[in-house]
């Protein structure tokens, strides 16, 4: 029975390119998606027809018993060794006043109690069987708050937080969680392109993109989170931030 990586945000940028780099390197991938089930499937047969194994799931992971019962499910498949939880929780820029209290409580149930659910229920079983490794996908506002950005900041910054909660209490049990903070636009149409709309998007590729090496590209990401995976427990990475080379890191940008 194979090993699996589960991607918990497997949409075409970071999340099923990661679960296709640990596909091709045997594991199986089981990949889970909010909605868009033919873009999910498409990823699978990606997957599969270059060799791999992988399982399609739709997950909405704010509903109550959703993250258990696909633990529960996928557990079928073979033992969970990596999760990627990569869930984000970017409402846009709004106001303080534009920012209402189910909008802000709904990035912290993405971003922080979502990753809270899955530890609960993941963890122990890891345990059990001497090791696994959490990767989170995080981004600048875990460690910068901007104006507007009050629920994003504050659920990302709940969620680095919590994976050093998790760091101190299980990393001696074999519990490998490590904290990707993305500083960067990352090449992904689902993500960035949607944000920016066609027109913006195409833009900024011409000119950053490509062979510019101007944006983050998930299939040279997906390279760092299968490293982070395979790393020997005497010199685990627990946090690390990517960005490309033309950036500035975040603590060198204007507030």
């Amino acid at each position: 029975m194979k090993k699996v990586c589960l991607v918990i945000g497997a949409g075409a940028g970071i999340g099923g390119t990661v679960g296709r780099k640990f596909a091709r390197e045997g594991y199986h991938a089981a990949l889970c998606r909010r909605s868009d089930e033919e873009g999910l499937n498409r990823m699978v047969a990606q997957i599969e027809a270059e060799g791999g194994s992988a399982s399609g799931h739709l997950l909405n992971a704010v509903r109550e018993g959703a993250i258990e019962e696909l633990v529960a499910q996928v557990e079928k498949t073979g033992p969970i060794d990596v999760v990627l939880f990569n869930l984000g929780a970017q409402i846009g820029g709004r106001s303080l006043e534009d920012t209402s209290l189910k909008t802000f409580e709904l990035g912290w149930q993405m971003a922080c109690f979502g990753l809270f659910r899955l530890a609960k229920v993941l963890v122990p079983l890891m345990v059990q069987r001497g090791g696994g490794t959490f990767l989170v996908t995080s981004a600048t506002a875990a460690v910068r708050g901007n104006a507007g950005q009050h629920s994003h900041a504050a659920a990302m910054g709940g969620r680095r937080m919590l994976c050093q909660t998790l760091n101190a209490e299980y990393a001696q049990k074999g519990i490998h969680v490590a904290h990707i903070l993305i500083d960067g636009a990352v090449d992904a149409p689902d993500t960035l392109g949607k944000m920016l709309g066609p027109e913006l998007y195409e833009k900024l590729r011409n000119t950053r993109g490509g062979e510019h090496d101007g944006l983050l590209l998930p299939e040279k990401m997906a390279e760092t989170y299968y490293h982070l995976a395979r790393q020997h427990r005497s010199a685990w990475t627990h946090e690390l931030d990517l960005r490309a080379y033309s950036d500035l890191a975040w603590w060198n940008h204007a507030p």
